[in-house]
C-alpha cells in the first residue's frame, strides 16, 4: 500500500500478510481523493472511517492534513496496525476496536466524511444498516457524505440519500447525501 499524496506522498506501507484485509487500489483511492479535493480543505474535515482494515484510507486523509478522524475495525491485528503506524508517523488517528454496527449504534459524533469499506459479500441489508443507521442518527454535518465502496456485483443506487457513483475496475464507490 502506498500514500497517494499530502505530506506522506509515495511513501509505502507494508502490513502484515496475515491480516484479513482488501485494501483500497491506489489508483481508486487516488481517483476518489480526486473527487474530494475538489469539494473539501482536508484540513477542516472530521472523518470517520469504518471497516478500516489496514487504515490506507485513513492514512491518506491524514497525510492530506485532516485533523479529526476515528477509525474503526474490529480485528485486533488492524487495531494495533494501524495505531503503530499513526504513531510512528505522529498522525492524529483515533483507533477504536469495535464491530461496526455497535459503534454505529452508540456513536453521537456527527462529522463530514464517512468511508465505509465492508467486505464485498456482504449482502444488500448489511449495507443498507449502514447508510439507514447513518442517516437516521444525523451522523454527518452540512455538506456531508457517507462514502461506501463496494463491488462492481453490488448496486446501491435505490437506497435512500442515494447520489452517484463512480467505478474504477472491479471497485464502486457510492456516495450519499442528506
Amino acid at each position: 500500500m502506498r500514500i497517494v499524496s499530502g505530506k506522506y506522498k509515495s511513501r509505502r506501507i507494508n502490513a502484515p500478510k496475515k491480516l484479513p484485509t482488501r485494501p483500497t487500489t491506489d489508483i481508486a483511492k487516488e481517483a476518489l481523493f480526486n473527487i474530494l479535493n475538489n469539494l473539501y480543505y482536508f484540513e477542516d474535515l472530521s472523518i470517520i472511517d469504518l471497516f478500516a482494515g489496514i487504515g490506507s484510507i485513513s492514512f491518506e486523509f491524514a497525510s492530506r492534513g485532516a485533523q479529526h478522524i476515528i477509525s474503526v475495525d474490529k480485528h485486533y491485528g488492524c487495531i494495533k496496525f494501524i495505531r503503530s503506524i499513526s504513531e510512528e508517523l505522529d498522525m492524529n488517528i483515533n483507533v477504536i476496536k469495535s464491530d461496526v454496527y455497535k459503534f454505529l449504534e452508540k456513536n453521537n459524533l456527527k462529522v463530514d466524511i464517512i468511508f465505509a469499506d465492508p467486505p464485498y459479500n456482504f449482502e444488500d441489508e448489511q449495507f443498507l444498516a449502514i447508510s439507514t443507521s447513518i442517516f437516521s442518527k444525523d451522523m454527518l454535518n452540512e455538506n456531508g457524505l457517507l462514502i461506501i465502496e463496494h463491488s462492481k456485483d453490488t448496486d446501491l443506487s435505490k437506497n435512500k440519500h442515494f447520489s452517484y457513483c463512480k467505478r474504477y475496475g472491479g471497485s464502486v464507490f457510492s456516495f450519499f447525501e442528506n
